[in-house]
């Protein structure tokens, strides 16, 4: 037949594939950020799109807001919601430049004296937030040094900003004392919990001291073993408490910790234990496409676009690991 100009139908993945699965989910229910994220990732998408799409939550001071994470609601930028914009950049290959230059601005007016980030800076307040993320004091009066003299920095939230930035060779004024901040806090870490040690685990795959990086890694490993922080079993959950102040039901496995094989905590994890985790992941898709949220569910809005981040996550993570989705 000769040709006709006409351009072909995009490729879609096998019906009833996992990945099939997914994109009918994602098509129904997830904002336009995170369509054009599943977009570029499995559908030959394109990274401009994507851009365009991050740019609507970009506020004048350079940070993000406008609930881009969902557990945070409300017009305001905060240290998280940068945290979120900078792994989408990151996974179109798009982190650099004046809109990180801005960025990074943006996140030297947040920051304590020793560079560190809040897990939410006061201005949230007044807006819904997730009751399980701490919004930190009321705004202090007088000049902004004194306002951020009076917050407190979290490894939850520097480390992977932090990474993040390393990984993709950025390099600011304000990156070096948040740089050390880090490094003090992952090698002083004793009594964690998975959440922090995800984000110390982000910071140390990307951190420019490797030798120091890998002793590190290694030191937190036997810790998360030791302190049994990490779901080695999935079919023996009753063996692995969650950890204090989670919800029920709210584990982490290895796939959590070692999202890509090249990930220093993936050296946590015999072949085995890794197996039966993504087992467990790919297990976890639901009837309607999706993947499940772990954490507590305190409004309708932010459970279901949480869904569709976690459920781009897994796809990237069993894809990665080298399972089949589609």
């Amino acid at each position: 037949m000769a040709a006709t100009g006409v351009p072909p139908l995009p490729s879609t993945p096998p019906a009833r594939s996992p990945l099939f699965r997914a994109e009918q989910f994602v098509w129904l229910t997830a904002r336009v950020l995170e369509q054009r994220l599943f977009a570029y990732h499995f559908l030959h998408g394109s990274p401009e799109a994507v851009e365009a799409a991050l740019d609507a939550y970009r506020n004048e001071d350079g940070g993000y807001g406008h609930a881009l994470d969902p557990d945070l609601r409300g017009p305001v930028s905060q240290p998280l919601h940068s945290t979120h914009a900078l792994r989408v950049l990151d996974a179109v290959e798009r982190c650099g430049g004046q809109r990180v230059e801005r960025l990074c601005r943006y996140l030297t007016s947040v920051s304590t004296p020793a560079g560190a980030l809040p897990e939410v800076h006061p201005s949230q307040r007044g807006y819904p937030t997730a009751p399980f993320v701490p919004v930190g004091g009321d705004p202090s009066p007088g000049s902004p040094a004194r306002g951020r003299a009076d917050l407190h920095g979290s490894l939850l939230t520097t480390g992977p900003v932090v990474g993040l930035l390393h990984r993709n060779e950025v390099w600011h004024a304000w990156l070096f004392r948040a740089t050390d901040f880090c490094w003090q806090a992952v090698e002083a870490l004793g009594k964690s919990h998975p959440y922090e040690v995800e984000a110390a685990v982000t910071f140390l795959d990307s951190a420019p001291d490797r030798p120091r990086a890998e002793a590190a890694a290694d030191r937190l490993g036997r810790l998360v073993r030791e302190q049994r922080l990490v779901a080695l079993d999935p079919d023996r959950l009753d063996a692995f408490p969650v950890a204090s102040g989670y919800a029920p039901g709210e584990h982490r496995f290895p796939h959590d910790f070692a999202r890509r094989p090249d990930s220093l905590a993936r050296a946590w994890f015999t072949d085995a234990e890794m197996a039966r985790s993504l087992d467990h992941l790919a297990a976890g898709q639901r009837e309607d496409g999706g993947w499940p949220v772990s954490r507590p569910r305190w409004a309708a809005v932010p459970a279901l676009e949480a869904r569709s981040l976690v459920t781009i996550e897994a796809l990237r993570t069993l894809r990665a690991h080298g399972r089949f989705v589609g």
